[in-house]
């Protein structure tokens, strides 16, 4: 699920790091959108450019997406779920924290040593804090990839649960794996989601698989 990158940065500027948080929130975007969420690059934030956190950012050398500082408190853990991006993760402070592979019954142990980690997010995990400090990582998604179909079929994923927590909850632990297989096999390209739907196009070959793995509490549309 996790494996490392050739990427580092020195530890040492952790401790600065973690004197320079933002104030009361647990996910904080460090950079925003050039234009499309999910396919366009992402740029740092102004008031983060000359900071330790642009040295940070600026240590995995890649074209990135969505950028943020993830803050998971002592006791806490995220539902399980999937995502359709996979992530680099730098682990900045934290003991006793895990990312946990809930398909295969993994964990694995979230050091701060100062190495990019690329994680696979289309397998269903979660993420949980055992110690009595925060665990603080710098998390940027991937972006998607712009394939280039044969047979492009538009589609829109749409629930018909009035509770729309309980709709997202099923969605990432059934819909989201495979969406995250679909863009690496380049299956589906101009991905979006607002308004608690899913749209984008499929290569029309596989749309059989989507519709079999369709959770009943969600329509084609």
């Amino acid at each position: 699920m996790i494996t490392q990158t050739k990427f580092t940065v020195d530890t040492t500027l952790f401790a600065d790091a973690c004197n320079h948080l933002p104030k009361d929130e647990m996910k904080t975007p460090i950079n925003y959108p050039t234009g499309n969420f999910f396919y366009d690059p992402w740029v740092l934030k102004d008031e983060y450019k000359g900071t330790v956190w642009e040295i940070l950012y600026n240590s995995l050398p890649v074209t990135k997406g969505e950028a943020r500082i993830i803050i998971l408190d002592p006791g806490q853990a995220y539902q399980s779920h999937a995502d359709i991006d996979d992530r680099y993760h730098l682990n900045i402070l934290g003991s006793k924290s895990y990312l946990i592979d809930l398909e295969n019954n993994q964990m694995y142990f979230l050091d701060a040593n100062g190495i990019w980690y690329d994680m696979d997010a289309g397998q269903i995990h979660t993420a949980t804090n055992f110690g009595r400090t925060a665990r603080i990582q710098l998390v940027i998604r991937k972006l998607l990839l712009n394939n280039v179909l044969k047979d492009p079929l538009p589609v829109t994923i749409q629930t018909t649960l009035k509770n729309l927590d309980q709709a997202r909850f099923i969605f990432d632990n059934t819909i989201s794996p495979w969406l995250n297989f679909a863009n690496k096999r380049k299956y589906i390209n101009n991905f979006s989601y607002t308004n608690n739907q899913a749209s984008f196009n499929i290569e029309e070959s596989v749309l059989y698989i989507l519709k079999n793995i369709l959770p009943e509490e969600f329509v084609l549309v």
